[in-house]
């Protein structure tokens, strides 16, 4: 049963501590604490050479906010965009239009470059239908050690009076050696509600990885 109120401040979440307590990563730890908190986890699926991730169930009128976390997505391919898409019911087009907007902050393992940009107009949308990505600049390296972290927050999908909005956090290790913070938001331009959700990449296969579900209360 989850908590109603998670008090971060009570928490140690420093590497150290967790390693003490038998987390591998940071991210394991996040995972950890947000099942400790007052979100319910939904689903979990791990990603072996595939096409693309689905989560076509637990989406609905339960919760108002569902929240997706990525640890260690790893590409099978080099240069290459991770992104998602929505449906409806039970259509399987992935084809919502979508408005958005992004920023990313990148530096390069050589200490260059260092910035704070606008992603371009191949990452930020007006009324198109497209997989929207879920990283800035330079993008997602297949080396051994080269994966993305991060969150995505969907509100409200199963609406029928408003627009679907979404925000999402990345950190990747870029395919040029960079670390890449990408900032994205922004909605699908439908007010039917939203029952499913596809992750790929660009072009090829999500070799490795987890993507886990929680609704929010």
């Amino acid at each position: 049963m989850a908590l109603n109120k998670l008090k971060y401040n009570s928490l140690n979440l420093t590497p150290a501590a967790n390693k003490a307590i038998g987390f591998d990563s940071d991210a394991d730890a996040l995972e950890a604490t947000l099942e400790a908190g007052a979100m319910t986890f939904i689903s979990k699926v791990t990603a072996s050479s595939s096409g693309t991730v689905d989560f076509t169930s637990g989406i609905d009128s339960t919760y108002k906010e569902y929240l997706f976390l990525f640890n260690d997505i790893h590409p099978a391919t080099d240069d290459v965009v991770f992104s998602f898409q929505v449906d409806t019911g039970t259509n399987t087009s992935y084809n919502q239009v979508v408005t958005s907007t992004s920023f990313a902050a990148q530096h390069g393992e050589s200490d260059s470059p260092t910035e704070l940009s606008d992603t371009g107009t191949d990452r930020r949308f007006s009324q198109q239908q497209v997989f929207q990505p879920l990283s800035g600049h330079n993008d997602l390296g297949n080396d051994n050690d080269q994966a993305l972290s991060g969150t995505l927050h969907i509100f409200n999908p199963a609406s029928t009076t408003f627009v679907k909005h979404f925000i999402a956090t990345t950190n990747q290790a870029g395919f040029e050696n960079r670390s890449v913070n990408s900032f994205i938001a922004g909605y699908f331009n439908t007010t039917t509600a939203l029952t499913r959700v596809r992750f790929k990449m660009s072009s090829g296969n999500i070799d490795a990885g987890t993507i886990t579900l929680y609704g929010i209360n």
